[in-house]
């Protein structure tokens, strides 16, 4: 236990250096840990990542990005892999292309009755426009990769010898969290790699803030995961937003501690162009995105599986768009009641009128 500890530490403060000592760990993020230096701070809002499986070949690549908000100026982050990995950078493109595929359906829906924001119930003085809403390593340290991508930094990292590092690591002052050490137990039994990403604005005097630039992530798999265990170390609710791209319909085996997974969009896109086709190819792909939330990050008990759903059935979104029944302009429910009281009054009037006829008929000599 006591050699098994040793590798856990000394593993987190090798990520640590390899990411220019950023050293205190101060948020965490789903497929990751976000460390930055003492005296700033960052945290994620929001995840956003596709998942591309591709059955046939064991491959699978993540294109993963990042909203974040703090005082940084630089930060890292860390990621597990269950095997050696590539990386270069995403096309922020393939967002958008996403998010135009999965993007709920309008429906118009008419009612006939007037509502509260209708007349002559609305407030006629309220305006009726909507609102817009390459460090050394010591013996027994591998820095298998190192590419510069943009804004990042990247390391890809394994270790083997736990004294030899522990040792070179102290001689070099590297403090380490324990709690990150706890977390990556699973990992290191597992005998996965890691990640290790530095960021920075490209700009002196930046702050990291908004969306950060997508990083592609690429690695030998026989069955697609989402690394998320990290993101226990989270001290905020956390948001994940999933598109997974593969032969048939995907859905995460189980909620790992989060809210139930909501399915937000199922189908086959017939031809991917743009960045999508770079992604997936040009051929049929089922596309399904799922949005997951985490109240309390502290209940995340392991990565998400993804496996084939029962049936490959189609899913999109519609929202209804309720609007008053009108012709031309005039409400519908308008013309019905003028028009059943003009009825009713010319109906009236025949009815007096037939009585009086009736009368002189009768007062007639």
């Amino acid at each position: 236990m006591r050699g098994t500890h040793r590798l856990l530490t000394t593993i987190v403060a090798l990520l640590a250096l390899q990411l220019g000592s950023l050293v205190a760990p101060a948020y965490a993020c789903g497929c990751g840990a976000m460390v930055t230096n003492k005296m700033a701070r960052i945290g994620v809002d929001r995840e956003t990542s596709a998942v591309r499986w591709d059955e046939r070949t064991g491959t699978e690549q993540i294109v993963m990005r990042f909203t974040v908000h703090g005082d940084a100026d630089q930060a890292a982050w860390i990621m597990p892999v269950p095997h050696r990995a590539d990386v270069t950078l995403g096309d922020p493109k393939l967002f958008d292309e996403l998010d135009r595929l999965t993007a709920p359906e309008h429906r118009d829906r008419d009612y006939f009755w007037p509502r509260g924001d209708d007349w002559p119930f609305a407030d006629e003085d309220v305006d009726g426009a909507a609102a817009a809403p390459p460090a050394r390593a010591g013996s027994g340290v591998g820095v298998v990769g190192r590419e510069r991508l943009g804004p990042f930094d990247v390391a890809r990292l394994t270790a083997t010898d736990p004294t030899a590092l522990s040792t070179w690591l102290h001689r070099n002052g590297f403090e380490l969290s324990d709690r990150l050490a706890t977390e990556l137990r699973p990992y290191v039994e597992r005998k996965w790699e890691y990640v290790a990403v530095r960021l920075a604005p490209e700009k002196t005097g930046e702050t990291l803030y908004g969306v950060l630039d997508p990083l592609r992530i690429s690695f030998a798999n026989d069955r697609p995961v989402y690394p998320m265990r990290l993101s226990r170390l989270a001290t905020t609710p956390q948001s994940l937003g999933l598109f997974v791209l593969s032969g048939h319909r995907m859905e995460p085996r189980d909620s790992i501690g989060g809210d139930r997974p909501e399915v937000l969009f199922a189908g086959t896109i017939g031809k991917p162009s743009g960045a999508l086709a770079e992604l997936t190819g040009t051929g049929p792909v089922f596309l399904t995105a799922v949005d997951q939330s985490f109240p309390e990050p502290s209940r995340i008990d392991g990565d998400h599986e993804l496996v084939r759903a029962a049936t490959d059935t189609p899913y999109r979104e519609i929202i209804w768009d309720d609007r008053l029944w009108t012709v031309g302009e005039v409400p519908v429910w308008l013309i019905s009641v003028t028009g059943g009281l003009l009825l009713l009054t010319a109906g009236g009037f025949a009815a007096a009128r037939a009585r009086r006829a009736r009368a002189g008929v009768r007062s007639a000599p």
